[in-house]
């Protein structure tokens, strides 16, 4: 038999209680979906599977977005605060507070990705259509974002495609942009530039003349920033100055500098306020993120100063292959390079392929090469050797290195293969 109910302290009719040795069937019930309900990730082997992807992760040259959070970082993170960041949290505000201040903007906002926070921040800038923005046809906001600048702020990019095929020039933007009350034309009111882009860096300079011709005409200034910390530490030129030319700045902490999640997006306390709605808005409002922005506070503490080493390692990679024989199609200045190994008479397939059977495998994408904080001498080195020995095999079979560059006859090709292209048999 069950209990009597018995009223709570506030009035109200409490659940009636099973008298002992009896079966309650929706406690029956409730205890088969919670067997159900219940997940336990963590495998008898997860220590040894994590250390091997530590070491998968230290010979891959895909991007440095697969870098993995070591236990120094966890352990700091684990002391974090425990708000909720929709409300307030204080190890996410000192985050922001932090990024702001050394940019020299007067707010900050973490956002779960930086494809978020750059169109965040158009959407903020941009208020009434129609309008445009002005981007590097290579750029990350153009090509690699989904559409993004037209799905969610219904603008049009006017994408240029620079001359110099390095960056942008006051001059190209001038003959771009739109200016004027031409019915039939859409209005540019922002200019969006990417520093670093393809791991190369933007002159300050131009930048700064493109600024200032933006602000004289009224026009919004926003830089991908993706890889910011890259140009610092390669210039030592301190991050306010290359975000002063800019309305709104957004950089990355999960690339360059290893943290797990989240990008920083800076600008004025009012365009931060708009730009918190509108996180709300695309879902992107996250709550005990304490944890993330205590991973971040480490990797600009612990991680800043590693990139010198990736940016030597990068140079050894780009001698290395130019030593060997292969084209250089876009230089290692930060980070990363791209590469062509026709002239050695090989694909990026078969480079690839033999790669993942060494007996510890280098993983490969494309033409691009990445370097970030995890990878090992060794895996440059092995790599190195891996693409000599295949050239030498090639030279054995009678192949005779072709002169024909990359980039001959005139026409643009985009450096950024992304994956190996198989030949035929």
């Amino acid at each position: 038999m069950l209990r009597t109910a018995v009223s709570d302290s506030i009035g109200q009719t409490a659940p009636a209680l099973p008298a002992e040795n009896s079966v309650d069937p929706q406690h029956a019930a409730h205890a088969r979906i919670a067997d159900q309900v219940k997940l336990d990730i963590l495998t008898a082997s997860q220590e040894s599977d994590n250390a091997a992807h530590v070491r998968k992760v230290s010979r891959s040259f895909l991007s440095d977005t697969i870098t993995v959070p070591t236990k120094e970082m966890c352990a700091y993170a684990s002391l974090a605060s425990l708000g909720d960041d929709v409300y307030y949290d204080p190890s996410t505000d000192a985050l922001e507070a932090h990024v702001a201040q050394l940019t020299g903007k007067e707010a900050g906002l973490f956002l779960p990705s930086g494809t978020m926070s750059n169109q965040i921040a158009l959407r903020t800038h941009l208020k009434q259509p129609p309008y445009s923005v002005i981007t590097d046809a290579r750029s990350h906001i153009c090509k690699y974002e989904t559409g993004g600048t037209a799905f969610h702020s219904g603008a049009t990019n006017i994408a240029i495609l620079p001359f110099n095929r390095h960056h942008l020039t006051l001059a190209e933007i001038e003959e771009n942009v739109v200016i004027g009350g031409d019915v039939h034309l859409c209005p540019t009111e922002v200019i969006a530039l990417e520093n670093t882009l393809n791991g190369t860096i933007m002159p300050q300079n131009e930048i700064k003349a493109i600024s200032d011709y933006a602000h004289s005409n009224e026009m919004k200034m926003h830089l991908d920033g993706a890889r910011l910390w890259h140009v610092a530490s390669m210039t030592a030129t301190s991050m306010k100055d290359l975000c002063d030319p800019f309305d709104s700045v957004s950089l990355c902490l999960s690339k360059g500098l290893g943290a797990p999640v989240g990008s920083i997006l800076v600008g004025n306390k009012e365009f931060i306020k708009k730009a918190r709605r509108f996180r709300k808005l695309f879902g992107g409002g996250m709550r005990q993120i304490g944890v993330l922005a205590a991973c971040s506070a480490y990797a600009l503490t612990h991680h800043f100063p590693l990139l010198p080493r990736v940016h030597a390692l990068a140079r050894k990679l780009e001698q290395g292959l130019e030593a060997i024989g292969a084209e250089i199609t876009s230089r290692a200045e930060t980070c990363m390079l791209f590469y062509n190994p026709a002239p050695l008479g090989l694909s990026y397939a078969e480079i690839a392929e033999r790669a993942s059977q060494l007996p510890d495998p280098i993983e490969l994408a494309g033409s691009r090469m990445v370097v970030h904080i995890q990878t090992s001498q060794d895996a440059v080195n092995d790599f190195l050797d891996l693409v000599r020995q295949l050239a030498a095999e090639k030279q054995q079979t009678g192949f005779v290195p072709e002169q024909k560059s990359f980039q001959s006859g005139g026409i643009y090709k985009d450096p950024y293969i992304r994956k190996p292209v198989q030949t035929a048999a």
